[in-house]
């Protein structure tokens, strides 16, 4: 391992696991904290702790040229960006090689290259990896008009440099069109600064897949199976499980192909996820994009193939090399996640930051909640309201079912609102526990039934 010391330059949870996964390799590790983070468990874990800056994310975990200097200051020969933040960005990524730091990720060519939709779409077709029937570039709402036309309502107005559903809009006519497109590309630009459109078919009855892929940047690329997170609310993921129990087994061996053969094609180094859309009723996948670090889902791939993927990005970032074979990676079991927000359902999912009072999480065979919270932790307003991620684990999906229903019955906590009895409905609701979901189903079906139940 030529890694001796690392900088976490994230947050919350995934900081905390960073920290741990370094240690446990023998690498030592020092947290970059905002203000708001210095009472942080990952700041309490670290070997060391930096506060480099006030709350605002722009002034602290967005600022690259900070968190290279500081990993420069700190003596940190390597710099691990989580997910969220500037962990998809090539700028970063960039930075860290011009100054002789490994960047724990993917390179910074592969990153720019992944990070435009457009071009990875273009990269896909290139590697024979099934698409979306959609354009290219579209210029303004009379040629979004147009294009539409050709290729038949419903469509998906998507933002090319987008992602959590920013600039993403369904129209069902060339009204909805006209009304979206100019607010979606401004939405774009704002947060992306890129307003740059594009339209793809929409498909009604979906499930969102997709495929965790490792790669050791010389083509050597391998699959740690696939995860189903078609339980979305507004493109954000809810829950999370491994396997896709829905996907007929030639499909899935088909979704790994697809995946591994388009990573392969880029030379991908280290942690991705390429996601896919399933065509339920046509029995079909499109490739959707590559996130190109590691996805706060993760922990059901490891769940269910044994691997610490956060240590592995390490070995293979500290010049490991990926000695594994497919067939050294089965999946066995099922794990779900859903993710616990302090956030209210009640109230449109207003962000409820506060002091947790009470922080009692569940425990037993099978259960892993990860998590930076603590009782007394005060959950900042700055920031995600994501507080932890409970993860379940067994034989079958309808035992793991079982298991997530008790465990999510003995979560406990107090001092703030958390989405907690909207997870606990979600458990409950026959479609889930019959596996009848798609990536519609949350807002359609469940939120609906959710508010009445409380009516």
């Amino acid at each position: 391992m030529s890694i001796s010391r690392v900088l976490s330059v994230n947050r919350g949870e995934i900081a905390a696991r960073v920290v741990k996964a370094a240690q446990a390799l023998g690498i030592e590790a020092v947290q970059a904290v905002s203000q708001a983070d210095r009472e942080s468990m990952a700041a309490q874990l670290a070997d060391r702790t930096v506060v480099i800056g006030p709350a605002p994310s722009r002034l602290s975990y967005l600022d690259p040229k900070l968190l290279v200097h500081t990993a420069l200051a700190t003596g940190c020969d390597a710099l691990h960006p989580g997910y969220g933040f500037l962990s998809e960005r090539a700028a970063l990524a960039s930075l860290c090689a011009e100054h002789g730091i490994t960047f724990i990720g993917p390179r910074p060519e592969t990153i720019a290259a992944l990070g435009d939709k457009l071009e990875a779409k273009a990269l896909a077709r290139a590697a024979g990896v099934p698409l979306v029937p959609g354009t290219d570039r579209i210029a303004d709402a009379a040629a979004a008009q147009a294009a539409a036309e050709t290729l038949g309502y419903p469509v998906l107005m998507k933002a090319s440099a987008g992602g959590g559903g920013r600039g993403m809009f369904i129209a069902r006519s060339a009204a909805d069109l006209a009304a979206g497109f100019d607010k979606a590309s401004n939405e774009a630009r704002e947060a992306f600064g890129d307003g740059t459109m594009y339209m793809e078919r929409y498909v009604e009855n979906a499930r969102h897949v997709e495929v965790q892929v490792f790669g050791d940047g010389k083509g050597h690329v391998l699959h740690f199976g696939e995860r189903d997170c078609s339980i979305q609310r507004r493109y954000q993921k809810v829950f999370e499980e491994s396997p896709c129990a829905a996907m007929p087994q030639a499909l899935r061996e088909e979704l790994h192909r697809a995946a591994l053969s388009l990573v392969a094609s880029v030379k991908y180094q280290n942690a991705g996820t390429v996601e896919f859309l399933y065509d339920v009723n046509r029995q079909e996948i499109y490739f959707i994009e590559v996130n190109a670090r590691i996805q706060v889902e993760h922990p059901v791939s490891e769940q269910v193939t044994g691997f610490d993927l956060i240590q592995l990005q390490f070995r293979v970032a500290g010049g490991e090399p990926l000695h594994y074979t497919q067939d050294q990676i089965p999946v066995r079991g099922h794990a779900i996640e859903c993710r616990l927000n302090a956030e209210d359902p009640y109230q449109d999912f207003r962000p409820s930051p506060g002091r947790i009072t009470r922080w009692q999480p569940p425990r037993g065979a099978g259960v892993r909640v990860d998590s930076h919270c603590y009782d007394g932790y005060l959950v900042p307003p700055f920031y995600d309201s994501m507080i932890g991620k409970l993860i379940v684990t067994a034989a079958t999906r309808a035992e793991c079912v079982e298991r997530l229903q008790a465990a999510l019955a003995r979560t406990e906590i107090d001092g703030l609102t958390t989405n907690l009895p909207l997870l606990r409905h979600i458990a409950q609701q026959p479609d889930f526990i019959d596996n009848q979901l798609n990536t519609r189903w949350l807002e359609t079906t469940g939120l609906p039934a959710f508010g009445a139940k409380q009516e």
